[in-house]
């Protein structure tokens, strides 16, 4: 087990009471008399560190009128003190031992609770034994307050969001500098998982290699076929450098490209790049994912375009806001995500080209500056 943030990717620690204080605030605007948050990426955000997810219970519990309070394992105090450091001062810090119950430290500091926000990937053997405790609250989902106050990066995140990009360009730009020819999709993904550490990356979260017919596949697992002449390549590879996440995709082509795909190609740049461009506060997503596939329905590949524009970045790959059709929500300046549309006809080649975007006062900051042209590899 290992500890997910570092001392060097916390902010001060003003930042994260200013964040407790929001939180309580938004849940308060839900009428929420808590919220609950164990060990996730919602924790780090509150907190600035993310302890080992355990079968023992480690809970923010977040009343929306007193003072937070931090229930954990006696044996996770010492690192929990560490980690938050000043914080500490403004968190009621209770432990139990391993023959306490921490369900009812947790219950005890909700006296009268009606309504409780439950952190939304929290185990369910908590999230029942909490429930049996709390009756008769309600309880929902703590996703809304969450994510509300996620979405929108302080100018200090959308450094960090910066940074982890330019480290996935240089990966990005390395790998297509090198031969594909003659190695397998899992040698060439192990290859970009290295160059993502070079680079800067504290880890290296995936790193897709899909050739021949499986860059019609967008998920594709890289595996042992060997990479050859005539085959497009998609790369779609990320990492995480303070706490942050990066994701870009661009496609190679080994040897020459036939007069289809390099049609095929432009059709998806130019409405990459369109959808870019298309970013502005008070956009709805879904306009960002029209304008992309508009252009890619018009040039009669539509039903190859199966999967939504974009997703939101941050502490995780993939959070709010979504860039889909059902999602008329606007966008404001502090939304980052990213603008991946792809086209794929399966069981024949595909391609995507992925750029994480920044809604800015006056438009979109597009983070990952690799070219999108079709790189062209031996």
């Amino acid at each position: 087990m290992a500890l997910i943030s570092t001392a060097s990717a916390r902010f001060a620690p003003e930042v994260y009471a200013a964040r407790l204080e929001h939180a309580a605030a938004a849940a308060a605007a839900r009428d929420l008399d808590a919220l609950l948050i164990t060990p996730s990426s919602d924790y780090a955000y509150l907190l600035g560190y993310r302890p080992p997810e355990l079968e023992r219970l480690t809970c923010l519990v977040l009343s929306a009128s007193g003072a937070p309070a931090l229930v954990l394992p006696r044996l996770e105090e010492p690192l929990a003190r560490h980690e938050v450091g000043r914080l500490a001062d403004r968190l009621e810090i209770v432990t139990w031992d391993e023959t306490d119950d921490p369900f009812q430290l947790v219950s005890r500091r909700l006296p009268g609770a009606l309504r409780v926000g439950l952190q939304d990937r929290m185990w369910a053997r908590f999230a029942l034994r909490l429930g049996a405790l709390l009756d008769p609250a309600e309880l929902v989902e703590a996703g809304p307050t969450m994510s509300a106050l996620r979405r929108i990066k302080e100018a200090a995140e959308v450094h960090r969001l910066r940074t982890v990009a330019a480290a996935a360009d240089a990966a990005m730009t390395a790998i297509t500098a090198e031969r594909f020819s003659g190695r397998t999709e899992a040698e060439l993904s192990r290859r970009i998982n290295e160059l993502l550490l070079a680079a800067g990356h504290h880890s290296a979260d995936f790193a897709i290699v899909g050739s021949g017919p499986n860059s019609a596949s967008p998920h594709h697992a890289p595996g042992d076929r060997m990479v050859e002449k005539g085959d497009a390549v998609v790369l779609d590879i990320g990492g995480t450098r303070d706490g942050y996440c990066s994701d870009t995709t661009r496609t190679a082509f080994v040897g020459e490209p036939p007069a289809d795909f390099v049609a095929l190609y432009e059709v998806l740049r130019q409405a990459q790049a369109a959808a870019c461009a298309a970013v502005a506060p008070g956009v709805p997503a879904r306009e960002i994912d029209r304008t992309a596939r508009q252009i890619i329905e018009e040039a009669g590949y539509g039903e190859h375009f199966f999967h939504r524009t974009g997703h939101g970045i941050g502490m995780e790959t993939h959070e709010e806001p979504y860039i889909v059709e059902s999602n008329g929500e606007p966008l404001r300046a502090g939304d980052a995500f990213s603008v991946e549309p792809g086209i794929y006809l399966v069981g024949q080649w595909g391609a995507r080209i992925e750029d994480i975007v920044v809604c800015t006062d006056d438009g979109g900051e597009r983070l990952n500056q690799t070219s999108t042209e079709l790189f062209i590899v031996a």
